[in-house]
């Protein structure tokens, strides 16, 4: 999830050789304030019937065997293997691996009435220490008749818990570079005339392209030279909050948040 909040969006910024000594409205460290997110309503979609997942929502969508056991799955550059483990009629476990090291655990389990479901993840797809998390779902359709109870669609409610490693980042700006870096191993440093740079820490992220005008960043996000996010971050007047608008182009999703400087 917090692999996204780091997208940023903004226009042409001139630097001066005043405002290079001046420091920047984005210099410091920053964290996501969670009761202040406001997720996609596009809903997901998985089906679970006759021992098969159908993640049709996925991006590339795959299906595979629900059986507990790794199964091979390409087009997804955090993970090559899915285990799908059905534990009971409430709960589901899944299993991501990229060349046989887990990348991603998660366990969804259904509330009594149906109607609401909690996954709790441990993302060590960076190159620091897992990320850890919940996040509440709430269904908007069922699945088709005879399926699993998670089967159908659902909507991403609310964040719940996100560790401090995938929540904070801490940005620098000076001499015409803005440098970025979490806890969780990410990382960049580019310039802010939208020059193509180098992505740390990411196996979805390659390269970034920034811009700066004002107190508004744009950080677009590319895998293999093809734009996947975009996000725009704008600090308000008395420096304190930021404003952001995150625009995942892959799944056609656009998440708002707010971040409060540390």
């Amino acid at each position: 999830m917090m692999s996204t909040f780091r997208k940023v969006f903004a226009a042409l910024a001139l630097v001066s050789p005043v405002c290079a000594f001046a420091g920047s409205v984005f210099d410091g460290t920053w964290k996501t304030d969670l009761s202040q997110t406001q997720e996609s309503k596009k809903p997901y979609e998985f089906v679970l019937q006759n021992g098969m997942f159908d993640c049709k929502t996925c991006v590339p969508p795959y299906t595979i065997k629900a059986d507990g056991k790794d199964q091979p799955v390409q087009g997804n550059p955090y993970f090559d293997t899915v285990a799908v483990e059905v534990v009971d009629a409430h709960t589901i476990k899944t299993t991501y691996k990229k060349a046989g090291k887990v990348t991603e655990t998660m366990s969804a389990v259904l509330a009594a009435d149906g109607k609401t479901g909690r996954n709790e993840y441990i993302d060590s797809t960076g190159s620091g220490a897992p990320v850890t998390g919940s996040y509440e779902f709430v269904r908007v359709a069922p699945g088709p008749a005879g399926s699993h109870a998670w089967s159908g669609k659902w909507q991403i409610s609310k964040a719940l818990h996100v560790s401090d490693n995938g929540t904070t980042w801490t940005w620098k700006e000076a001499d015409g570079m803005l440098s970025f870096s979490m806890p969780n191993g990410q990382s960049y440093s580019a310039k802010i005339d939208g020059t193509e740079a180098p992505f740390q820490g990411d196996p979805g992220v390659t390269s970034v392209k920034v811009k700066v005008a004002g107190n508004t960043l744009e950080e677009s996000d590319l895998r293999n030279g093809k734009v996947i996010t975009v996000m725009t971050a704008t600090v308000s007047a008395d420096g304190k909050t930021l404003k952001v608008v995150t625009e995942d182009k892959l799944r056609n999703r656009t998440t708002s948040w707010v971040a409060n400087k540390q």
